[in-house]
Parts: C-alpha cells; structure tokens; sequence
C-alpha cells in the first residue's frame, strides 16, 4: 500500500480544516490503495524557517537548525503521496503550511512523489487561488502535483449534519483525484524503487565543479 500524509494546512482557532477532514478521510479509505497517515501542523509547532547549509549539517544525515525541523523533515520522507487541505488566505496559502513545506530542506523528502490538493473558502472562490500557488511550490520541491484538485466553495453549506458533501459532485471530484494520486503514486514509487536520479542542484553543481577543474 502506498503511505498517504494528509496534511491540515491550518491551525487557527475554529478552522473549517476537520470539516473538510470527516469528508475526505473515508473516501480516502475506501479508495483502498493508502495507509493514511493524519500530520496536522497543530502538532508540528515548527520554528520560522531559517535553515542554511551551515545549519544543516552533513547533508547525507542533516541536523538541522532544531530537533523539530529534522523530526519533520524525516517524517514527511516516510510517506508515497501527500495531500493538503487549505484554505485561502490573502490569494494563497497559510503562513504555517508554507512554513513547514520550506522546512523540508535538504532532505528532498517530496521529491519525485505526488501531490493532491483539497482547497476551500467560505465563498465562491473555494481555494482555487492557493491550491493554484501550493502546485507552483510543490513543483519547486521537485514533487508532482495533480491537475484534478479538489475545491470546496461555500464552506457553511457544503456539509450536511453527517458530514456528508450536499453536492454529489463534489464526492465524484474528490473520488477522481483519489484515483489519480494512487495511480500516480504507484508510478513514481516503481520509478524512485528503480534507482533515482540525484537532484538537479547536485548534479549543477557537480557540473559547475568539472567546469573550474577543466576537465
């Protein structure tokens, strides 16, 4: 089975997040293909990033800035997929989540796996614009986002009393992309099991070392 982290990008007081949470963590079970794994960063109090090449360490066994960061960090490596659930704030995504996502550094822990995403929002707007920036930064850290995301509009109307979805076709999007981020999780765990490619910045710089070397 494939390791699934389904990430809570928020942490404020009365957040929607554990609505979207009840709705989306039994259809990812019945998915079949994922042993989940809740990471809500309530829990992950990590400090303002500040990490550099001095701080960490020896990069084949990082120490990191603080025991959090390096415990974060060995955390998110154990996981095949990733899903995010956040809201919009301010045209992107909460502070926190960035935060956390910046801190894994250095071990390229999302690297070469794939991503989904549930946004939401108390209007009509349900996300889209932070699920539209959590791909462009989850393409810097080398992960594969998936085109078919999931948005939530109109947050206190999208549930019923049993925190079943009122629009069924929010339950057929979101079974969509369940599909897809196993599919595509199973894909790169084969690939990455296959031998991986060292990073690009590594290979860049062993380049521009060649070049100073003249060889």
């Amino acid at each position: 089975m494939l390791k699934l982290q389904i990430i809570i990008g928020s942490t404020r007081e009365g957040r929607n997040a554990d609505a979207i949470v009840r709705w989306v963590k039994p259809l990812a079970e019945a998915n079949g293909s994922f042993d989940l794994e809740l990471l809500d960063l309530r829990d992950w109090p990590l400090p303002m990033f500040r990490e550099t090449l001095a701080t960490v360490g020896d990069m084949r066994n990082p120490t990191y800035s603080d025991p959090l960061v390096k415990a974060w960090n060995a955390k998110i490596k154990e996981a095949d997929a990733y899903l995010f659930i956040t809201p919009e704030y301010n045209h992107s995504v909460p502070g926190e989540l960035k935060n956390a996502i910046d801190s894994v550094f250095a071990s390229y822990a999302f690297r070469h796996k794939p991503v989904g995403c549930v946004g939401y929002s108390i209007g009509a707007a349900a996300g889209v614009r932070a699920v539209e920036h959590l791909n462009q930064i989850m393409l810097e850290m080398e992960a594969s986002p998936l085109r078919t995301q999931t948005l939530v509009p109109f947050m206190a109307q999208a549930f019923d009393a049993q925190g079943k979805a009122v629009n069924p076709v929010m339950n057929a999007g979101l079974v969509v992309m369940l599909e897809d981020l196993a599919w595509m999780g199973n894909a790169l765990k084969t690939a990455r099991a296959a031998g991986d490619i060292a990073p690009p910045t590594a290979r860049f710089r062993a380049a521009m070392a060649a070049l100073s070397a003249g060889k």
